[in-house]
């Protein structure tokens, strides 16, 4: 298949066009590298830069390429910029998405998998959370998300059949693969910065230690990147769904759970201090996958420590990230 993947120059869209060409698919990479790294396209793919709300430059690129379906991870994921920037977050995230689906219908593409997001839910009223949980999401970035499934939903409704989607809600993706992994300005995300507290010494902060959970400290659900590639290509297949699917391994590990990982896989201590909680931070989020077992096939097979010995060894690699 001849499959556009927006924002693949990203942590997770490179990771799963790097899988989509091990599956002989055909891929065509468009990303404003505003986030991403050209250094992490495949080889094989092809390299469009140009911004997701860009309607003439989107058709074009998927009418050039020949693709039928797009994997879209184009977007915006900073909870806290979100709450400072919400009509970026709105303009990105929900208006990039309008535009693709519009391009979509224009050129005849058939099927978007979306990459949505946890934080849909937002509190969450019981773990683990499953798709027909409410949703009321309590940031920006969540409300953005949110809406832009509306908008995949309504299109698939009022096409006629023309256009179906996926909207995939990761949980907290983790790990690398092949050479490719997580380079942010600023790195929010909990391994890496573990990773490097345990290299460099400096003490990583715990935002709370008094939530209703096993050690006190947040638990999320942590899903290797290599899994989440594997429902992406699942996700291609088979008849419209047209519905979110949860993306997650079911278990939950908190925070201390996570520096015991890092130290158990590098043999090193993870220096820690304690911080007040962050407002906003739910006690536990932890997925329900028995969707996506049903309807894609799909079963987590990567553990918390496989991630973090996936991103050691890409941090090995690549100290300073995608500058190396």
């Amino acid at each position: 298949m001849r499959v556009l993947v927006t924002g693949g120059a990203g942590y997770i869209g490179s990771i799963v066009s790097a899988r989509l060409l091990a599956e002989g698919h055909s891929v065509t990479v468009f990303d404003d590298l505003s986030k991403g790294h050209r250094a992490a396209v495949p080889g094989m793919a092809t390299f469009v830069q140009g911004d997701i709300r860009d309607g003439e430059a989107l058709s074009a690129a998927i009418s050039a390429h020949g693709c039928r379906a797009a994997i879209h991870l184009a977007g915006l994921a900073e909870v806290a910029e979100s709450v400072v920037q919400p009509e970026r977050y709105a303009s990105v995230n929900t208006g990039g998405t309008r535009q693709l689906i519009e391009s979509s219908l224009a050129t005849g593409l058939e099927r978007i998998v979306f990459s949505s997001t946890c934080s849909v839910y937002g509190e969450p009223e019981e773990v683990p959370i499953a798709e027909d949980h409410p949703t009321w999401p309590v940031n920006p970035y969540g409300a953005s998300k949110l809406a832009a499934e509306r908008a995949l939903h309504d299109a698939s409704m009022t096409s006629e059949g023309r256009l179906s989607y996926v909207a995939l809600r990761y949980f907290n993706a983790c790990g690398a693969s092949g050479g490719l992994g997580e380079d942010h300005t600023p790195e929010s995300h909990l391994i890496p910065i573990a990773l490097r507290a345990a290299r460099d010494g400096q003490a990583l902060r715990v935002f709370g230690g008094d939530y209703p959970t096993r050690d006190g400290t947040c638990v999320r659900d942590y899903v290797h990147v290599l899994d989440l590639a594997e429902a992406h290509i699942a996700a291609l297949g088979g008849p419209p769904l047209n519905c979110p699917i949860n993306l997650g391994t079911g278990r939950g590990g908190s925070v201390a759970g996570v520096i015991l990982s890092v130290e158990r896989v590098t043999g090193r201590p993870v220096p820690h201090e304690m911080a007040p909680r962050r407002p906003g931070d739910p006690a536990a989020l932890v997925a329900s996958y028995s969707r996506a077992s049903e309807l894609l096939g799909w079963e987590p097979r990567r553990s918390l420590d496989d991630a973090v010995r996936d991103a050691d060894a890409w941090l090995d690699e690549h100290p300073r990230g995608y500058d190396d």
